[in-house]
């Protein structure tokens, strides 16, 4: 019966189904977390061109993409409306600054010769009436004279004196320092409405204020445009951002200068590097979801990213260069527990590991195994993998 029993075992031991499972060895890797999200490109360095002044549109001197620098001439208004709007912020000017030198010397040039002509005559006058009062008096010492004929004549000669010493005060104390100030100021207004005109007819001929590319032209020859309307728009497009939108639960791991790599669906193949710039400080609503938004300045651009396209962003959270790791889908975690089922003698032995980095497809092991060692993936067949499963270990890639 011994010899049965041993015989029974040994040809069931030797006949016992193993279950074939993928293993991979733990390898030394570069490992990174990335997070991906949707963005849309901005410029940063933008001039927008605006019409200064109502006006017509004489000549267009780009085209949309030419590159043009800072001063050259991008379109000339017609300058008739700036001209008028000169000559009369000039004749104001003249006007106010006539009037204050009027004031300044004590009225018009006619008023000046009335107020001469009317002093002259009064001196005329009040040398009459000296002499005819010196007459009188020498009468008087004759007894030819009464006193009372003295005293009209010199009441006569002092009302000529009073009469000359109103005329003068109306001629040099005509105005009031209130009259000098609102003068004044009207000259500073329309010598300020002159600067203004004349700015205006400078701007009529508009230049570009910066070294950069147009990108987009509104209007056309002839066309007339009111003040403020949009002509052109001129960009430096090598200075350029990204506006990203990052979910909720993803904010946490940005940080400031985590490196970026951006894609364009409209050019397929190339990519675009840049660095977080600005990490989100609140939550909005972008459609259906909760966002942070996230400005990402790129650091390659050369013209090629257009202004407003919508961009696929993959920020890099995490980089550990040279670190143990195995696939994700060999890590399993229970709770707070993470173990994997290392392959030892053909024989799965569950081992508790510690885990660092975890992406898509690999998490870095910082303890529990070594480089080399092998770990199960998965079952070629449905069959679950537990502790002391026996098994035919099938190498993968």
């Amino acid at each position: 019966m011994a010899v049965a029993v041993a015989a029974l075992w040994g040809i069931r031991h030797l006949t016992r189904e193993r279950v074939r499972v993928r293993v991979a060895r733990v390898t030394y890797q570069d490992l990174q977390y990335t997070v991906p999200t949707n963005g849309k490109v901005e410029l940063v360095s933008e001039y927008p061109v605006h019409a200064q002044a109502p006006g017509q549109v004489k000549e267009i001197y780009v085209d949309v993409g030419q590159k043009v620098k800072k001063g050259d001439l991008l379109i000339r208004m017609d300058d008739s409306d700036a001209l008028a709007s000169v000559a009369r912020a000039k004749s104001a000017l003249s006007s106010a600054q006539a009037a204050l030198s009027d004031l300044e010397k004590g009225g018009t040039q006619d008023e000046r010769n009335s107020f001469a002509t009317d002093l002259s005559r009064l001196r005329l006058q009040r040398t009459q009436d000296a002499a005819d009062l010196a007459s009188i008096q020498q009468l008087q010492q004759k007894g030819a004279a009464a006193p009372s004929e003295v005293s009209a004549a010199q009441r006569k000669l002092e009302s000529d004196d009073e009469a000359i010493r109103a005329n003068q005060g109306r001629s040099t104390k005509r105005y009031s320092e209130g009259d000098r100030a609102r003068l004044q100021a009207q000259v500073a207004e329309a010598e300020a409405s002159l600067v203004a005109a004349q700015a205006a007819y400078n701007s009529v001929d508009i230049r570009s204020a910066i070294d950069g590319t147009v990108y987009s032209i509104s209007a056309s020859q002839f066309d007339y445009m009111h003040a403020g309307d949009d002509l052109m728009d001129v960009a430096d497009l090598k200075d350029i951002q990204v506006r990203a939108y990052f979910d909720e639960p993803d904010i946490a791991r940005l940080a400031p200068g985590q490196p970026v790599k951006i894609i364009w669906e409209a050019k397929p193949g190339m990519t675009w590097h840049g660095h977080v710039e600005r990490v989100p400080t609140t939550i909005v609503n972008y459609g259906t979801r909760n966002v942070g938004e996230c400005i990402i300045t790129v650091d390659d651009a050369n013209g090629d990213l257009a202004p407003n396209s919508d961009v696929t962003v993959t920020v890099t959270t995490q980089q550990h260069p040279h670190v143990l790791s195995i696939p994700r889908e060999a890590l399993h975690t229970e709770g707070v527990k993470n173990f994997v089922y290392k392959v030892v003698r053909d024989k799965l032995v569950q081992t508790t590991v510690g885990v660092s980095v975890v992406n898509l497809t690999r998490v870095e092991i910082t303890s529990g195994l070594s480089e080399s060692d092998l770990v199960a993936t998965s079952a070629i067949s449905n069959r679950e993998l537990e502790n002391g499963l026996e098994i035919i270990p099938i190498p993968v890639q």
